[in-house]
């Protein structure tokens, strides 16, 4: 493929995160250095100029700390009403982010981005808030000081001495749409601070002697103006992308150096260190891939592992790439993606003439760079670099020469056969077979040596004088030469065949590992199962023990000791605590902490640090390979992002739980307060009359006592039943099962005060050989009682309602049937859940509560409850309880 022309894949990749970037809502930050420099003023004025365009903008969070300019910018405009959450005994006014999705303006405004939410609201942080406004279309300007982003936190703290709480994810910054600077130099930001324009005078003094001193705000500004920078740069290279400009473009310089196993490579980087400081720009550090990899010894993978940690420890980017084709075409490619405008290479040390004979790629890569500048450079002086053995190039075992010696021989022997019947163009065929056949199977050195070999016999076999190696026609002398250079040639390309498959496997290894991992995360079900998965699989591919450590929430690393793959003491596991605090790698084969016994790295979600990966090796040479290393830090990444997403799952599901448990809380309470409120206005009235009414009669007196009797009766049944779905909610139920007879329970629940009114209307039909049943007879009992009065309260007047049972080979079944209007289509299933109504007979609701306390009960006996019309009209329940096994004999009875 020409790779001058563009890649289909990548040109739709641009096209389809053009089209969501255009679509999505629009994110700007006002950013700065420090309070007090103007975000807030910047913001609210823009918001009043678009106001005056006619958008409909709203404020949904300004503080002004009483800034008289601040406040006047917020005349006329709308302001969303807050929220007022209970905290520490007071009422704090927080966003309405309920309110703010039902109004829907199409610009809202929200100041303090790194705001922590009052304990209460949907989310944490401000900034979530914020993502669910953009989710929703809606476009949110906002403001955001520079010591809030998350991966400057420890920056801030060394700079600053103070400890910022309040972060935002770097990811927020990348993702706004626009990132305005709202600059103002230290001395005038702190005339302002004197002036109490920025802080209460108490407040003021105590800022300006800590956090507000003049190096401290200079430092802040250098970060906002960087970060700024790159935002701004991130545009650029989006719109050179979206354009299809493959040319680089030179508005900041981007360094990077060319590395590998070379001594030299070591003073590479410390020059482009040098040249990187005094040009004030980024660096990158890169190795590449190339099938010559899979050749390398121990000691040079350990030199390549050791010159890109040299560059880590320098303040450089590294970066390993995988080389397929040349690697100047390849290393060019890279450049360009990443905007690189200086190319550092060392200079060529080994001999012009072989330059001449196989290319320079110093020379191929000055020459295709194009506006690119390429740096060739020695370095720092010190002890020159060793010039490359010969050694390395040949490593097969004596044994592969020596079968390589035994293959031109039998070669010799088969040519010898037919050399009376064959021309000497075939005898070369035949020792040209037999060199193919030792490059495929044995490697360079011993293709090198078949190939003299096969010159050396055809001269003394098959070119007179025979027997030996005087040449008597000259002309034979171009043919040994063509058939050595062949012979070498198809040694070295069948060595490269075998180098471009190994290097294959390699990658085919890599990428199967981090399949098996991907596809144990994905079938694994919650965070638990996920560890587990990580720890199996990272500790199958690496040859060692790994250990996930997870924070409590005092931020303390704890693990179930089930997971501890290796133990860990009071030192491992403050190595362990150091990475998740700073999120950074530690440990064996680092720089930081090297002499823990495991390696340690941050699993990073896309917003925080969520935990610790911790790796202990059979042997600890292996994290020397560069190969090791990016495998082990791919599967960090890889179960990061599921574990976050496990993590966020069970986080939005226990969330949605607290949510329905509050809704459930208040409408219970809604319903119960009526429910209890109806029963006792009659109890009092019915008592109060029949005490403060001296001429009532006998017959008047005794039914307002029967009234208030009943009324008790059903506050009573209201509170057992909250009791009871309380005790269900907790989960406290405790059954005592014993054999009973059906019948019991029956005459138990119909012999009830409870039913007195309404028993003689229930038929009830049970076989007298009905098996016993364990079950708790209490409970059971109430289960029949609450579908009774259902049944009662559902059915006309004077209607029937049937009461019958049957038993199966493992289950008996309990059937109550009215004779009302039925159940409606749907409801079949809703009726069982907590607060569900229907509409009684007689047009009082009930609480809707029974039904969900029998489903509780049935349940928790194992057994069902279902709900159906009946075919002859009304609504019938059936419950069904496991029978078990037979119940053990009753012992004789004495005579």
């Amino acid at each position: 493929m020409d790779p001058r022309r563009p890649d289909p894949d990548e040109l739709l990749r641009q096209v389809q995160e053009e089209e969501a970037r255009t679509r999505r809502a629009k994110l700007k930050i006002f950013f700065g250095a420090a309070p007090g420099v103007g975000k807030t003023f910047a913001m609210l004025t823009e918001a009043q100029e678009r106001r005056r365009e006619g958008q409909d903008v709203v404020v949904g969070v300004v503080e002004t700390h009483g800034r008289e300019e601040t406040s006047a910018l917020l005349e006329g405009m709308e302001v969303l009403p807050r929220r007022e959450l209970p905290y520490s005994g007071l009422f704090l006014p927080e966003f309405d982010l309920d309110g703010a999705l039902k109004r829907r303006p199409a610009l809202i405004l929200m100041d303090e981005l790194a705001h922590t939410n009052v304990k209460g609201s949907r989310h944490d942080k401000r900034w979530q808030d914020v993502m669910e406004l953009l989710d929703a279309g809606m476009d949110v300007h906002t403001t955001l000081n520079v010591q809030h982003l998350e991966s400057l936190r420890d920056v801030v703290a060394q700079i600053t001495g103070v400890v910022v709480r309040e972060n935002v994810p770097d990811t927020i910054l990348e993702r706004a749409d626009e990132v305005e600077l709202v600059d103002l130099p230290p001395d005038d930001l702190l005339v302002r601070l004197k002036e109490g324009k920025v802080y209460l005078p108490d407040q003021a003094r105590h800022a300006k002697d800590r956090f507000f001193r003049k190096g401290n705000l200079l430092a802040l500004r250098e970060l906002a103006l960087r970060h700024t920078a790159e935002s701004v740069d991130a545009q650029m290279r989006r719109y050179m992308a979206s354009e299809g400009i493959r040319k680089t473009w030179a508005a900041g310089d981007r360094l990077l150096v060319c590395i590998g196993p070379e001594a030299l490579s070591d003073r590479l980087i410390r020059g482009t260190r040098r040249l990187a400081s005094a040009l004030g720009a980024r660096w990158t550090a890169l190795y590449m891939e190339t099938p010559r990899h899979v050749r390398y010894s121990e000691e040079d993978r350990a030199r390549v592992e050791a010159h890109l940690r040299l560059a880590e420890k320098l303040g450089g980017e590294t970066v390993v790439i995988e080389g397929g084709g040349h690697p100047s075409e390849d290393l060019l490619a890279y450049a360009r993606s990443r905007n690189i405008t200086k190319l550092v290479v060392g200079k060529p040390s080994r001999p012009r003439w072989m330059d001449l004979l196989m290319g320079s790629p110093v020379d191929d890569l000055i020459r295709a760079s194009g506006d690119i500048d390429v740096y060739v450079i020695t370095g720092e002086s010190g002890q020159d670099a060793a010039p490359p053995s010969l050694a390395r190039r040949f490593t097969s075992p004596l044994r592969n020469y020596l079968l390589s010696a035994l293959a031109i021989a039998l070669a010799s022997v088969a040519a010898r056969l037919i050399f009376h019947r064959a021309e000497l163009a075939d005898i070369v065929m035949v020792y040209i077979l037999g060199i193919v056949l030792v490059s495929t199977r044995f490697g360079r050195g011993p293709s090198l040596l078949a190939s003299l070999l096969s010159v050396a016999a055809f001269d003394f076999f098959f070119i007179p004088p025979y027997l030996t190696f005087a040449v008597g026609d000259l002309r034979h002398i171009g043919t040994f030469g063509v058939m050595l250079l062949v012979g070498l040639v198809i040694g070295n390309l069948t060595e490269r065949i075998r180098a471009q498959a190994r290097l294959a496997r390699s990658r085919e290894q890599r990428t199967r590992a981090l399949y098996q991992l991907g596809q144990a995360l994905a079938q694994a079900g919650g965070s638990t199962a996920m560890v587990s998965s990580a720890i199996q699989n990272i500790a199958t591919q690496l040859q060692s023990h790994a250990v996930v450590l997870l924070p409590d929430g005092s931020g303390r690393l704890q693990s179930p000791d089930h997971h501890l793959a290796f133990p860990l003491n009071e030192q491992e596991r403050g190595v362990a605590q150091w990475v998740f605090d700073h999120g950074e790698p530690a440990g064996l084969g680092t720089l930081t902490l090297p002499g823990a016994r495991a390696t340690y790295l941050p699993l990073k979600g896309t917003a925080r640090v969520i935990g610790v990966l911790g790796v202990l090796p059979d042997r600890a040479a292996q994290w020397e390979e560069a190969d090791k290393r990016q495998l082990l830090e791919a599967f960090a990444n890889q179960t990061a992002l599921a574990l976050e997403r496990a993590l966020l799952a069970e986080q939005s599901a226990a969330d949605r739980r607290r949510a329905d448990e509050e809704r459930l809380r208040n409408a219970l309470l809604s319903s119960v307060s009526h429910d209890l409120r109806t029963p006792l206005g009659v109890i009092t009235g019915a008592v109060s009359m029949a005490l403060d009414t001296p001429s009532l009669s006998e017959a008047g007196r005794r039914e307002l006592l029967q009234s208030a009797q009943e009324e008790s009766q059903r506050l009573h049944r209201l509170v057992s039943n909250l009791l009871d779905i309380t005790r269900l909610e907790a989960g406290s139920l405790e059954l005592r099962k014993d054999w009973t007879p059906l019948e019991e329970v029956v005459g138990s629940a119909l012999n009830r005060q409870e039913l007195a009114a309404g028993a003689g209307r229930v038929r009830v039909q049970i076989p007298p050989d009905l098996p016993l049943v364990p079950m708790d007879g209490v409970l059971m009992e109430q289960v029949l009682l609450n579908l009774l009065d259902n049944a009662l309260k559902y059915s006309p007047p004077g209607s029937p309602v049937d009461v019958k049972a049957w038993a199966g080979p493992r289950s008996l079944t309990l059937s109550v049937t009215d004779h009302g209007a039925g159940i409606a289509e749907g409801e079949a299933e809703r009726i069982f859940e907590k607060l569900a109504r229907g509409k009684e007979s007689g047009g009082r609701p009930g609480a809707g509560l029974g039904l969900a306390i029998c489903r509780g009960i049935v349940t928790a006996h194992g057994g069902r409850i279902q709900a159906a019309n009946h075919p002859q009209g009304g609504a019938q329940f059936m419950v069904t309880l496991p029978l078990g096994d037979p119940p053990p004999d009753l012992p004789p009875e004495n005579p």
